[in-house]
């Protein structure tokens, strides 16, 4: 494969995506579902390829509140601008949104999976099979583009799934919790792939996770959420620049001290 295959060769934006400027913008966000409150007040923004990481305990609205940004749900109040489109449409359209399992079709090899997000935009099969063909040796998938999900690891399965999600060409991606079902030694590689691929192919990134350590390692900013009804507890900026190498990173003292910050703040917001 040629040097092109190298780089992040995606698909260009779709025209909603296209503005340099893509961010997001949540301001005096409120949702309920009947009586149930969900997120109280959240009030958060990430610039233009920032990645804002979320994390709080189980059933808080971290999901919730993905949805919301991704345009899949409308807020009962406030206002969320993803790249300055406001309504639910015009979110969907900059976010691709990874969900937390794979959502891999079955009977598809991995090289149709991974070009599912632009045969749905009408692209031909062979071409969408070419763009998406390109990404295949980075991502660490090469020889296996004629492979069914069921014959794939976890880790390469979650590989098939984001570059789905990059694929797809949008400016802002939507992460929930995409690790979440890996083995611990896996889930490290994966983050450590993952910030590889994100300082190769800048997206503006929200990503809600259940790990500190992931989140801090992942992120520029970390949102620590309370227990439902959901409020911001503590932003904490992540600790830079990181060691490429993640263990290197993640025993860094100065890493080490902002993550017992979040630890401390995740407790205070389930009190």
């Amino acid at each position: 494969m040629g040097a092109e295959a190298k780089q992040f060769a995606v698909a260009p934006p779709s025209p909603a995506g296209e503005s340099p400027s893509a961010a997001v913008s949540i301001r005096g966000l409120r949702h309920s579902y009947g009586e149930l409150e969900a997120i109280e007040r959240l009030d958060l923004e990430t610039p233009a390829h920032g990645v804002l990481g979320l994390v709080g305990p189980s059933g808080c609205g971290k999901s919730t509140l993905l949805e919301l940004i991704a345009g899949l749900q409308q807020p009962s109040a406030g206002e969320i601008e993803v790249g300055g489109g406001n309504d639910p449409a015009e979110r969907l359209a900059r976010c691709a949104f990874m969900p937390q399992r794979d959502m891999l079709l079955p009977w598809l090899a991995a090289i149709d999976n991974a070009a599912l997000a632009l045969r749905n935009r009408g692209v031909r099969r062979r071409a969408a099979r070419g763009q998406a063909g390109l990404l295949f040796e980075r991502f660490g998938l090469a020889g296996f583009e004629r492979t069914r999900p069921a014959e794939l690891s976890g880790g390469m399965r979650q590989r098939v799934a984001f570059l789905r999600t990059l694929v797809a060409g949008k400016p802002v991606l939507a992460l929930d919790e995409p690790f979440a079902s890996l083995d611990a030694i896996t889930r490290a590689e994966m983050q450590g792939w993952l910030s590889e691929a994100l300082a190769s192919d800048p997206r503006t990134v929200v990503l809600v996770t259940h790990d500190v350590e992931e989140a801090l390692y992942l992120s520029d900013r970390v949102a620590v959420l309370s227990a439902r009804p959901a409020r911001v507890v503590e932003e904490l900026s992540a600790p830079a620049p990181r060691a490429a190498d993640r263990d290197a990173a993640v025993t860094d003292p100065e890493f080490v001290a902002v993550r017992e910050r979040a630890m401390a703040a995740l407790h205070r917001g389930i009190r």
